[in-house]
């Protein structure tokens, strides 16, 4: 293949895989039930006048399958944290003892399940858009060379099954979220 024809492949291939490291991000933030620290992996904290990542500050865990907490390395740090996990509006109500953030996880409803599985099916939705909108950019690109009909019928082969295998992906991805959404 052509040097330039490879290089829109290439492009477009790593565009497309920053959209599913993204898609599992945010399929992340979608709690199912089950606490994890990276429920908590949007938080940012008034850390000394910037916003700081809640991990960076404190040590996130999960105590059981219903309860995370946030110990902060500095005990002055615990109101500014309860803040931050407020304003971030993912859903939780932080409690401050003294020592720690506890945040208790309920267990959500079939209706609230539903619900989270619809959120993750629009996080798919949204991270299939985007790779078609990066195979029109790659395909307008190909149109620019002057490469023979060919070869850009070629490349244009390889950035459609380019796409079709993310796209595939992103279905499995969202096939997986939605079964841990669903199960009790």
């Amino acid at each position: 293949m052509n040097e330039e024809l490879e290089i829109i492949v290439d492009v477009a291939k790593d565009e497309m895989g920053k959209v599913i490291a993204h898609l599992e991000r945010e399929l992340r933030n979608i709690r199912a039930g089950k606490a994890t620290p990276s429920m908590l992996g949007s938080v940012t904290v008034d850390y000394y006048g910037s916003r700081t990542k809640l991990s960076q500050i404190a040590n996130v865990a999960a105590l059981d399958a219903q309860t995370i907490t946030a110990q902060p390395w500095e005990k002055n740090m615990l109101v500014e944290i309860e803040k931050g996990i407020m304003l971030a509006n993912i859903g939780f109500n932080p409690m401050n003892n003294g020592e720690m953030i506890i945040i208790n996880v309920p267990v959500p409803t079939e209706e609230r399940r539903k619900e989270l599985s619809k959120q993750a099916k629009g996080e798919a939705e949204n991270a299939k858009v985007v790779i078609r909108n990066y195979r029109k950019d790659a395909m307008r690109d190909l149109k620019k060379t002057e490469l023979s009909d060919d070869m850009k019928g070629n490349a244009e082969i390889d950035i459609q099954k380019l796409t079709d295998d993310f796209i595939v992906e992103i279905d499995q991805i969202y096939k997986k979220k939605e079964t841990d959404i669903m199960k009790n």
